[in-house]
């Protein structure tokens, strides 16, 4: 897993320790940089080991981490964590932000009907298995030692919530489980003081949103159906992470917060 040395700590200090996964992406990347100007030492996780670093060596020198694990695999989680916590002390706050939208050879959004197993298996791996490993990793580290202002943060998407735009069923249904789960983590951790709450993108410009607009006219089409009148940033979505992992956002868990500009509105 190649933790460097530096994570090292004589006394376990209690600095404000995040975990990002899928720190190399976007908005994983943008999570990291407004955390760590928030004062969390951040460990940028990624299943990319270089893309894990690169985002890491922008966070400043406070004493980030970059750390290559797949979110999917039940051993490698737990390996995380194992090291974080050794080697930095009680992780306060986890964001999920590991996720992929799976096409077909053809580049085209599989129906249902024709939706593989192994694309169904990959995207609820990652999307939906991973959330859960990450939380039950979590939520047994914190009984045994509490952290104040515990905070757990999950992705959903807009997608689940509409039945998707440009999305495949097998991501849909992924997120919808991630809705799911926040829930009911929220409740099965109110005691330890822990909020879980999810965020749920509608449209952002990032290279999972434009691998499924296949052209500048469909993009315009988008835009014309948010009230807002433009396509989210990563900035957008890491803004409403940042609240919701501060001690601010306290009195909010088991909620969703919705980033879409107004595409979807309860």
């Amino acid at each position: 897993m190649g933790l460097d040395e530096k994570m090292e700590t004589t006394s376990h200090e209690r600095v404000r320790i995040a975990l990002v996964t899928g720190a190399g992406g976007g908005i994983g990347a943008c999570i990291c940089q407004r955390l760590a100007a928030a004062g969390f030492r951040v460990i940028a996780g990624d299943i990319d080991s270089a893309r894990a670093a690169q985002v890491a060596g922008t966070l400043g020198s406070s004493g980030h981490i970059p750390l290559a694990f797949d979110v999917s695999d039940e051993i490698a989680v737990e390996n995380a964590f194992d090291h974080i916590e050794h080697h930095c002390g009680p992780v306060q706050a986890v964001v999920c932000a590991a996720g992929l939208l799976l096409f077909q050879a053809d580049g085209e959004r599989p129906l249902i009907k024709n939706t593989s197993m192994d694309i169904w298996e990959r995207s609820q791996a990652v999307n939906a298995r991973g959330v859960f490993l990450c939380a039950r990793a979590y939520i047994n580290r914190r009984e045994k030692e509490p952290v104040r202002h515990g905070r757990f943060v999950t992705f959903s998407s807009v997608a689940a919530q509409l039945g998707g735009y440009r999305s495949s069923a097998s991501y849909i249904a992924a997120k919808s489980a991630v809705l799911g789960l926040t829930k009911a983590m929220a409740r099965e951790v109110s005691h330890l003081g822990i909020t879980v709450n999810s965020v749920a993108p509608g449209l952002i410009d990032t290279e999972m949103l434009r691998s499924t607009v296949s052209s500048s006219g469909a993009m315009q089409a988008a835009v014309a159906n948010i009230p807002l009148g433009r396509i989210g940033t990563v900035d957008d979505v890491a803004s409403a992470v940042e609240f919701l992992v501060s001690e601010n956002a306290a009195y909010i868990t088991g909620s969703v917060m919705d980033v879409n500009g107004g595409y979807r509105m309860q």
